[in-house]
């Protein structure tokens, strides 16, 4: 690791009427200078951003009501340190690069009323946190944190209803005078500024607080933070659904010398830049679990989206020990290192009680026979309830991971309990995966047990709706997956094209190519990296499924090379001496170019999957290229509506 630190701390007091603050104005740039962050404090504290000497935040008010006291009125500053840092951090899982930088710099003031705030300022946006200093517990009343904007940016949206969500949006593009008084969204939402520039609002180290949402406010063109108060008084519905009836006057009760999540604007010059971003893991708390070396991410078999379909078998397919055996024989066969047992193992509400066409000590025991892992799926509640015997049944049975759904809300109690589950299931050598849950914000990082979630617009929407489109997937990886790995969950092995999709919860398909498909296990970051449909399926497209089982889910280098939002993105990563390329496209179909100039010096061996002639009627269609190619070499390659292009580069023994 290195790491180097410069301080320099200047400490001075302010005399204070009984009325006004002199205004005080502190600047703060990048380490590479591009972006400036200016900090004003007088009777409020506020702040704002230029990128490149262009305004794209305009002055933010920011303050934390704690108890009767805002912190940040009339606020006196006591000592304000300034700091320079860069560190190379190793990631436990390694989700876009085997190493990340994190540069700084910062400026940490320190006020007369118990509290701090620091600011810090990267090439790749800006953060600020709020510190308190009490000896007791406080209850936060509330929480102020402004996003004013210069002009009347555009914005994807990801619009809310409710405080009970599951975070699965569509981006939703309005201007900012358009979001009117009653929408809300949850984050990560981007901002594009005229020059181009995008600003991603999200949030990490959220912990033993309420997560932030964003509504309009009194500014002409401002978004502020709003917060599920804590639960006063919930009314369980059934097995999952908890939902919160009444709230209490405040956020949190909780210590009173803390630090609190840091609020965070991603800033990208280009579309590409949001990609690489990785600030939601970097100021994360460090990871919390001594020795990781347990922790193992790969590809899932998964059952619930595919309806466990299988078929050319001599049983009668359903969730039942014969259906799971033939799923593990799958996995075995292609390398794949975990199925997941989903919805139906055991009697909703008792996690005790296996139903009776399972046998869980015949799965469990064929799996490890078979070198295949196997994840359970739970209702959170449930597993709430039966915390302790349930993962000491788990462990009997060699379980290797749970996947914990429907929680639906992130005021503090809940996100306490994610928490919780991750810390609890670290302790039995448990991976998570959560469903049903809210955005990324850091836990990946404290607890890197929590390999991915979902909290994203997946392809299980396919069962219930046409809305599931290629744009949308050329657009997530620009926004939600800023904030970590996401569950979308893909491998469909039957695609159609918009006109020729329908819905069908029993027999479900994707919109979009074969090679689409594909592509999303190169562009899509899950260490957890579920194959969706039926293993049938997948022995009957045995080329395909073989090209996807060699495809790894965490990276040691990534290198974005064409990148624009909704429209169409390709990336190549490294895994070793390995490289992969994914390339995927909107609905319009394109040509677009490969350029290999980012490979090392030496010849490689390529595999390619490329939208076949007839992609554009029949979306399964696709055609196979091997050859070989050097960094000197371009590629021009069509992409048909929906379309996708993968390829595996593997380097040619000297």
């Amino acid at each position: 690791m290195k790491k180097t630190t410069f301080l320099l701390v200047v400490i001075f007091w302010t005399l204070v009427s009984a009325t006004a603050v002199q205004a005080q104005l502190y600047n703060l740039k990048s380490p590479d200078n591009s972006i400036e962050l200016t900090v004003i404090i007088e009777n409020d504290i506020h702040y704002s951003i230029k990128v490149d000497g262009k305004d794209v935040l305009d002055y933010s008010r920011i303050s934390l009501t704690v108890d009767d006291k805002v912190l940040g009125k009339l606020p006196v500053v006591v000592q304000v340190i300034r700091d320079e840092h860069h560190e190379i951090l190793k990631p436990v899982v390694a989700v876009k690069s085997a190493e990340i930088i994190d540069n700084y710099r910062s400026v940490d003031f320190v006020f007369k009323e118990k509290f701090r705030i620091e600011f810090r300022a990267y090439n790749e946006g800006v953060a600020y946190r709020f510190k308190t200093n009490f000896k007791n517990d406080i209850k936060i009343k509330s929480e102020e944190a402004d996003f004013s904007f210069p002009n009347d940016f555009m914005t994807y949206f990801p619009e809310e209803t409710s405080f009970h969500s599951h975070n699965e949006r569509y981006y939703k593009n309005y201007k900012i005078s358009e979001i009117t008084e009653e929408k809300f969204c949850s984050l990560p939402m981007l901002a594009e500024a005229e020059n181009g520039v995008k600003l991603v609002i999200t949030e990490s180290d959220l912990s033993d607080y309420p997560g932030m949402w964003l509504k309009p406010s009194n500014g002409k063109f401002e978004l502020s933070g709003i917060f599920p108060a804590y639960p006063k008084k919930v009314v369980q519905e059934n097995d999952r659904s908890v939902k919160v009836v009444e709230r209490e006057d405040y956020l949190a009760i909780t210590k009173g010398k803390r630090t609190f999540p840091w609020r965070i604007v991603a800033i990208a010059k280009s579309d590409a830049d949001l990609i690489t971003n990785q600030l939601t893991y970097i100021l994360a708390k460090p990871s919390q679990i001594e020795d990781p070396s347990w922790i193992k991410p790969g590809k899932v078999a998964w059952d619930w989206w595919n309806f466990n379909n299988v078929y050319g078998v001599d049983f009668n397919a359903g969730v039942n020990t014969l259906t799971y055996k033939y799923y593990i024989d799958f996995a075995a066969e292609y390398g794949i290192e975990y199925i997941i047992m989903d919805e139906g193992w055991y009697v909703l509400g008792d996690l005790t009680k296996i139903v009776p066409e399972i046998n869980m000590d015949e799965i469990t025991s064929y799996a490890k026979s078979k070198g295949v892992g196997v994840i359970l799926w739970v209702v959170w509640k449930t597993l709430d309830d039966q915390l302790e015997e349930s993962l000491a049944q788990f462990d009997k049975w060699g379980i290797k991971g749970i996947k914990v759904d429907f929680m639906q809300r992130d005021d503090q109690w809940m996100v306490n309990y994610y928490e919780r589950i991750a810390r609890a299931a670290a302790e039995h050598h448990l991976l998570v995966d959560f469903h049903g849950s809210y955005k990324p914000s850091g836990l990946q990082r404290t607890y890197p047990n929590a390999l991915t979630r979902e909290g994203v617009k997946g392809m299980e929407n396919t069962k219930w709706t046409d809305a599931q489109s290629p744009t949308h997937d050329v657009t997530i990886p620009f926004i939600r997956m800023l904030a970590g790995p996401m569950d979308y969950t893909p491998g469909a092995m039957i695609n159609a094209q918009q006109k020729n999709f329908h819905i069908s919860w029993n027999r479900p398909m994707s919109m979009g190519t074969r090679c689409h498909q594909m592509a999303m296990y190169v562009v899509f970051e899950s260490p957890l990296q579920m194959l969706a449909d039926n293993p049938s399926n997948y022995i009957k497209e045995d080329e395909c499924t073989r090209f996807i089982s060699k495809i790894p889910t965490v990276w040691d280098e990534t290198i974005v090379l064409k990148a624009k939002i909704g429209e169409v993105i390709t990336i190549a990563r490294r895994n070793g001496n390995d490289w992969y390329i994914g390339a995927m496209s909107n609905l319009d179909p394109r040509s677009i170019q490969v350029d290999f100039s980012f490979l090392p010096e030496g010849k490689y061996k390529i595999q390619i999957f490329q939208d076949g002639k007839n992609a554009h009627r029949y979306a399964s269609d696709y055609k196979t290229l091997n050859g070989f190619v050097s960094k000197d070499d371009l590629f021009t390659i069509e992409l048909a509506p929906g379309g996708g292009w993968a390829a595996i580069l593997t380097p040619v023994d000297k």
